[in-house]
Order: structure tokens, then C-alpha cells, then sequence
């Protein structure tokens, strides 16, 4: 290993690689129902799963699956429709209401393949009545920019979705349903995957409207009502709606983690796993790995994986593995040897079309070079610009998967 910034690269791109689609769908395929198999789904990765239904199912299809813009696959029988994410819009709206048509006209000889990925709870826009669109798109930037874990937030939109939270399942009945899921949330819990469609929901209103007070968050009056009078209440675990549908997890965190081990093994350098199901505020997390990382014999790589959350309070546009990796090179104040690279798996850090970055023992002096003052990136929200600014910014495109955040800390 002669350039850490490669080798970390190195880590990351076999991470990726280990949840794509194509690799991880052929495995999980049913036999072929009675009678038809119809394919729905919402994703970052659903367009890429559908493919790669289509590249291996023996027999005839139809489907529809709902996937961000910049991310959509050819395919050949399944449409595929691209919307908003993270904020929903009209074509996300659109596709949900046909999706649900779709699943309200299946017989019980059907199969329901249904293929979900992280993205999926913004993809599926589809607001409980008498919601709207509109207020659909407010809730979701409240929830962005609220600093509530990735749980909190699926825990509400559930509750206040037409299509989310069991319903899409129901809407399948009588047909068997068979959701095949790529996660990308801490515990890989199936109701948090595009907050759970077609799987039980244990949670209620009243955890939801909790949760909602708890961090004073002034939500529509029409979403508060549907929430206090339990009008919401999504789809429980036993509702005889749901006595034909399954689940599987196809690929998570811990699986692409343990695919960049591999790599760091090959070269002969020991792995600490610090977990693959990591929460909280990113800069907090990042001090408190600074902490273990010096305190760490070298050589070694620490690697994890989880979710942490930014509460937006500067003008900068948040970004929770740039603010992390940010926090890190501030707490690790240039220590010698240190590199790490901090992106999402699915090419988007947050928001705009950066993956995260890297850092190494120098990238505070270089900043302080340009008059970039590191502290007042941070207290800003503005981790991106700094990365932009030294040219450490690492942009993979759409990655067509999505096991949610890599984290790799090299200690040389």
C-alpha cells in the first residue's frame, strides 16, 4: 500500500460493489407463480434491481418501479419512472397512485415482486387524504433538517402516507407478495426500508405524534389531526391482508463492510469493526471515533457504517459524511499517518451529487492555506464547500445501490 487515499478508495468501491443488483437479486428469485409475476418498487436501487429481475427471470412480466432522477435503468418490460428524492414531487405522486392501481388489481394466483431500496420513502409520494402534495414536500424538509434519526423520520412518514407503512402490501390482497430489500438503515429493519410498504408496521400514531412534540416540529394541521384521532394508523403485523406477504434482506451494511475488510486483510492490515448501525450527530460521532483512532495501535483500519443525522442551524447545506469526516480532521488535528474517507454508498451525500470525502494529516493546513477556517466550515453546516474547495470531494455518480454510509479510518 503506497497511497492511502487510493487504498481507501479501494475499500469503498468493493463495499459498493458487493450490493449491487446484479450480484445479489439472481440468489432470491421465486419459482414462477400460477399466475402473473408483476414487479413494483421504490428506490435508489430499484431500477437496478428490476434489470436485474428481468436479465433472469425465465418467464413472462410486467411492473412498475419508482427510482431518483439520474438513476433510472433500461429495461425492457418493466416501466420505469424517475421522481423527486429527497423532497417528493408530482411524478412520484403519479407513479405511487398507478402503483397502487396496479397492486388493487391482482388476483390471488399473482405474484407481487416487490423491490425496495433506500430513497423509496421520498419516491413513494403519495400523502394520506387530506393531505397534500404540498404539504407532503413541507414535512419532508422539516424532517431533513430536524436532526431526528433516520428511524424517527420513516416512524412519521408511515403513519401519514397512503401507500407506506404496510399499505402497498394490502393493496396486493389476495396475491402473494415477495419484497426483496436492499437496506440502508441502522438494524436493517424492514418497516424502515422505504418506510416499509409492504411489511407490518408495530408503531402508532401516538409514537409518532410523540416524537413530532418531542422535537417541536409545527407539522401541517390536517397532518397533526389524521395523527390525534388515529385516522393514520397504518398497517399492523397479523392484519390478515398481509397473511401472504414476505420479506428479504438481499444486501446491507454490514455485508459491504465486510467486502472492504477483505481488501484491508489482503493487505495484510487488521480490522476493527466499530459497527455497522452507527447514529447520532455526525460531529459527534466524530469525535468520539477521533478519540478511538488515537488510541488505536498502527497499523490498523476502522470501519463502520450506520446513519448519522446533521441539525441544519448554518446556511450551508448539511451533508452528514462530509460534516463527519470534517469533525474528524478538527478532532484529530493533523496527527501523523491518519487518512479517512467517509461517502454514502449511493453517490449522494445528502443532497447534490457529491458521495462524501477524504482526509489526511495535511487537509486542515491546506485549508488554513486558502483562508478556509475549518471551525467556522463546520459551525455552518458547509462541510461540502470546504471539501470542494481543497479538491477532496469524491463524486461516484449514481451507484445504483444503497447500503447506506462507509466509513474508513487508516491508521498508517
Amino acid at each position: 500500500m503506497t497511497d492511502p487515499r487510493r487504498f481507501l478508495r479501494m475499500m469503498f468501491d468493493m463495499a459498493v460493489a458487493s450490493a449491487q443488483p446484479a450480484n445479489v437479486i439472481p440468489g432470491h428469485l421465486p419459482e414462477p407463480p400460477p399466475g402473473r409475476l408483476v414487479v413494483l418498487g421504490a428506490g435508489k436501487a430499484s431500477a437496478a434491481m428490476a434489470r436485474a429481475v428481468e436479465d433472469h427471470w425465465p418467464g413472462a412480466l410486467s411492473g412498475l418501479v419508482v427510482t431518483r432522477y439520474g438513476h433510472a435503468v433500461p429495461c425492457r418490460r418493466i416501466e420505469i419512472v424517475e421522481a423527486g428524492h429527497p423532497i417528493p414531487d408530482e411524478a412520484g405522486l403519479d407513479a405511487s397512485r398507478r402503483m397502487m392501481a396496479i397492486a388493487a388489481g391482482l388476483g390471488p394466483d399473482d405474484l407481487a415482486l416487490c423491490l425496495m431500496s433506500g430513497g423509496g420513502s421520498a419516491l413513494l409520494a403519495m400523502p394520506l387524504p387530506p393531505l397534500t402534495l404540498d404539504d407532503e414536500r413541507a414535512l419532508s424538509e422539516m424532517l431533513l433538517r430536524s436532526g431526528i434519526p433516520i428511524g424517527g423520520m420513516n416512524l412519521v412518514r408511515r403513519h401519514l402516507s397512503a401507500i407506506k407503512g404496510g399499505r402497498l402490501a394490502a393493496a396486493c390482497h389476495p396475491a402473494r407478495v415477495l419484497s426483496l430489500l436492499i437496506s440502508d438503515v441502522p438494524g436493517d429493519d424492514p418497516i424502515d426500508i422505504a418506510s416499509g410498504p409492504t411489511v407490518g408496521d408495530p408503531t402508532t400514531c401516538a409514537e409518532a405524534l410523540a416524537l413530532i412534540d418531542r422535537h417541536g416540529l409545527q407539522v401541517p394541521a390536517a397532518a397533526r389531526h389524521l395523527l390525534v384521532t388515529g385516522a393514520a394508523e397504518s398497517v399492523k403485523p397479523g392484519d390478515p391482508r398481509l397473511a401472504r406477504a414476505g420479506a428479504r434482506i438481499i444486501a446491507a451494511p454490514r455485508l459491504a463492510l465486510e467486502a472492504a475488510a477483505g481488501v484491508a486483510r489482503a493487505a495484510g492490515l487488521p480490522v476493527t469493526m466499530l459497527g455497522d448501525a452507527i447514529e447520532g450527530e455526525a460531529r459527534e460521532v466524530a469525535r468520539a471515533m477521533a478519540a478511538r483512532t488515537l488510541a488505536t495501535a498502527r497499523p490498523c483500519v476502522l470501519l463502520s457504517g450506520g446513519e448519522t443525522t446533521v441539525t441544519v442551524r448554518g446556511r450551508g447545506r448539511g451533508g452528514r459524511n462530509a460534516e463527519f469526516l470534517l469533525a474528524l480532521a478538527i478532532a484529530l488535528d493533523g496527527a501523523p499517518g491518519i487518512h479517512a474517507l467517509a461517502a454514502d454508498t449511493d453517490g449522494i451525500d445528502g443532497v447534490g451529487e457529491v458521495a462524501g470525502a477524504i482526509i489526511g494529516p495535511d487537509s486542515l493546513a491546506r485549508a488554513r492555506a486558502l483562508g478556509i477556517d475549518p471551525a467556522a466550515a463546520l459551525a455552518d453546516n458547509d462541510a461540502h464547500a470546504f471539501f470542494a474547495a481543497l479538491g477532496d470531494g469524491i463524486v461516484t455518480g449514481p451507484t445504483f445501490t444503497n447500503v447506506n454510509d462507509f466509513r474508513a479510518i487508516l491508521v498508517a
